[in-house]
């Protein structure tokens, strides 16, 4: 099968994104049966050990027999930065093409692609616990939104692209910018040259509620399949985390543990915060021109993506 080519090099990658619940890992699976690949999974949080229900980490049925790269790599409480995933992925990415085929890379965490496929550099900053503990300790005793002012002020750019209660990226952006002093958006330098020529394939759906609709389903199904549980084993065994005390579906738990709401609030929470993240996924792949979008409420719309990357 002869893949299209429009910068003139001789590798190309797919990247499939898009939102949660719009059917990336149908989409990659089928793509790479038809193409005889593999996928690399571009999702910050699949990349942890132990966590798969809510982080909805294909089965191994749903993998149909495809080889995913990224999943289950690291330990819940080991630190895995965007640096790491970029490392690693190349390195897949590298390993593929000698065997001559083409990489499929799907998730839907923007700021990895940003990294690996967009041109963009990111720069190596080792962590620093004395200023970690620092800056954690003014988020204990100020509040979060003290240490989100501190990055507001160092990097708007950077900061209007975050949430603000995301306490862990919030402290390792302030790292970066204080450590280089400099915004860590200028330290994100485009490279003066594309390492690949990337097809851009994007789900979607006009209709926002048939979105929304399917996130509400997608999070039923994870209460049936005991996300609950899956939370609390983590919780008991290693604490709070802090790299998942921002992601869906820990978090919410964490606070129904804790007393501070009830049971049905917890999955009401999930719900919500599952909706404001579709938002936020759109709005940053939207800024990205060259993605080709699809409508995934059209039934035949795997088959179209298909005949899209066919010369």
């Amino acid at each position: 099968m002869k893949i299209k080519n429009n910068t003139g090099k001789q590798n190309t990658v797919i990247a499939i994104v898009g939102p949660t619940g719009s059917g990336k890992t149908a989409c990659a699976v089928e793509l790479a049966k038809q193409l005889e690949t593999e996928v690399i999974s571009a999702d910050s949080r699949q990349i942890f050990k132990e966590f798969d229900i809510a982080t909805a980490k294909p089965s191994f049925e749903e993998r149909q027999g495809i080889k995913h790269h990224l999943i289950d790599v690291v330990e819940p409480v080991q630190e895995f930065t965007v640096a790491d995933f970029a490392d690693n992925a190349r390195k897949v990415i590298d390993e593929l093409f000698a065997k001559g085929k083409t990489p499929v890379v799907a998730g839907g965490t923007g700021l990895y692609f940003r990294i690996l496929l967009e041109n963009y550099d990111m720069p190596r900053v080792a962590p620093n616990k004395e200023l970690r503990n620092e800056l954690q300790e003014i988020a204990d005793k100020q509040g979060v939104e003290k240490i989100y002012q501190m990055l507001c002020e160092l990097d708007p750019v950077l900061a209007k692209n975050m949430h603000p209660n995301n306490t862990v990226k919030i402290i390792r952006a302030l790292e970066v910018c204080k450590t280089l002093n400099m915004p860590m958006s200028q330290a994100q330098k485009v490279k003066p040259e594309a390492e690949y020529n990337v097809i851009w394939l994007g789900l979607n759906s006009e209709d926002r509620q048939f979105l929304y609709n399917r996130t509400d389903i997608r999070v039923d199904k994870m209460v049936e399949s005991g996300v609950e549980q899956e939370a609390k084993m983590l919780y008991e065994k290693y604490g709070r985390i802090p790299s998942l005390m921002n992601t869906i579906a820990y978090q919410e738990f964490i606070e129904y543990f804790d007393g501070l709401i009830s049971y049905e609030e917890c999955i009401e929470k999930i719900k919500q915060n599952t909706r404001r993240y579709v938002k936020r996924q759109l709005t940053w792949f939207r800024r990205n021109s060259e993605i080709n979008w699809f409508e995934v409420q059209d039934g035949n719309f795997i088959n179209k993506l298909c005949e899209f990357i066919v010369k």
